[in-house]
């Protein structure tokens, strides 16, 4: 069926195209466009997150290159770099990022049966910002400290299959409490927070939804022992508390009780303080839903790695958005492949594979078929080091 196609135009039949199409419709993102459509503009961004392009210039001359290869990638426009970064400044950014949310939809149920490493059945995210630094001068509006530019990635990150559903992009100067304005919490999900959040009205307003949140104590926190429950030491759970704040402040704005957990991680010699509104759970599984935040730090890292986000090919806000839906998107779209064509390769070895052959006209199966189940990741994951945050 898809002899004489290229990996590239396979890939992109996983995108729901009238749902794209809807996106750019509702903004009008095509209006008055004779040429170079806002799909052309996704595939060739696309195209540069897959092949790892470094800039405008770098994506100009390998379409080019490719030639009669274009119309069969869905491409229909002669592609030059003047026209991409015109539509990069004017088109607007919330056309991809719309799509991208109707793609987290479709990859949250393809990947809601998988295991989470927590004997829990609701789902659990994990909310955590990542810093990208600008240079001052080339994005004003991305204005960081006195002489440096930076935007933030504020990420509630679906711990079933490392799906973001929920990103805002900022400026480096937005504290990360302030996204929890933002979400609206799902009752009976967990939220994962490490101690930058604790802001016990915030807190509250996640309690008053039904939702539940696992998060750090800070040193100085103030609060006092209701009731003390029994432990099993040799699990690292040193104790289990009810308790009820005390301070100035978090007494009015946080009334109802807190559990308190304190736990010691023997290998790393640290006494973790953790609170939250569950009193469910036994103490040491709430601990390792702690742990899996983990997730989190990874999936920044490996998107910072292996999607372009680092160098930006336009220096608007306009531009830096659109490159960031779009690296979402991709990745997204290579998670559902994989999901979708039961891939054993992970997201990293189905990258790789795809930068070097996204040309070559191959049934994507056979394509894959070809290669191990994985290829050695120089990137160091330490999963001992989940807690040393």
């Amino acid at each position: 069926m898809n002899t004489g196609r290229t990996l590239f135009s396979q890939v992109i039949d996983f995108l729901p195209m009238q749902r794209f199409h809807r996106c750019v419709q509702r903004y009008r993102g095509d209006y008055k466009v004779q040429d170079f459509s806002c799909l052309d503009q996704f595939l060739c961004l696309a195209f540069a997150q897959l092949t790892y392009r470094e800039s405008l210039r770098d994506i100009e001359a390998s379409l080019r290159a490719a030639g009669p290869k274009l119309y069969h990638m869905g491409i229909g426009s002669r592609v030059s770099r003047s026209t991409l970064a015109d539509a990069n400044e004017i088109r607007d950014w919330r056309i991809y990022a719309d799509f991208a949310q109707g793609l987290i939809g479709i990859a949250k149920g393809l990947y809601a049966g998988e295991e989470l490493g927590v004997d829990l059945d609701a789902t659990v995210y994990a909310l955590d910002s990542t810093t990208i630094d600008l240079c001052l001068a080339l994005f004003p509006w991305a204005r960081y400290q006195r002489k440096h530019g930076a935007v933030k990635l504020h990420t509630l990150l679906n711990l079933r299959g490392s799906i973001p559903e929920y990103i805002h992009i900022s400026d480096g100067k937005m504290p990360d409490v302030n996204v929890l304005d933002l979400l609206i919490p799902v009752p009976g999900a967990f939220y994962v927070m490490d101690r930058g959040y604790l802001d016990f009205a915030r807190l509250y307003a996640i309690r008053q939804s039904m939702a539940f949140f696992v998060t750090r104590a800070k040193r100085k926190f103030q609060f006092a022992r209701r009731y003390s429950h029994p432990v099993d030491p040799a699990d690292g759970v040193r104790c289990d508390q009810t308790i009820v704040t005390t301070g100035v402040d978090s007494t009015t704005t946080y009334p109802d009780p807190l559990r308190r957990i304190v736990y010691f991680d023997a290998e790393k010699e640290r006494r973790l303080v953790f609170l939250t509104n569950c009193f469910d759970l036994p103490a040491l599984t709430i601990t390792q839903l702690y742990k899996a935040r983990w997730q989190v730090e990874l999936f920044f890292k490996w998107i910072k790695q292996h999607l372009r986000i680092k160098a930006f090919y336009g220096t608007s806000e306009n531009a830096v958005k659109t490159q960031v839906w779009i690296a979402i998107s991709t990745y997204l779209v290579v998670a559902i492949l994989k999901k979708r064509l039961a891939l054993k390769q992970s997201l990293y070895t189905i990258l790789q594979v795809l930068s070097v052959t996204i040309l070559e006209k191959t049934p994507i199966l056979q394509a894959f078929s070809e290669w191990p189940d994985s290829i050695e990741n120089t990137t160091t994951h330490n999963q001992l080091d989940l807690f040393d945050l």
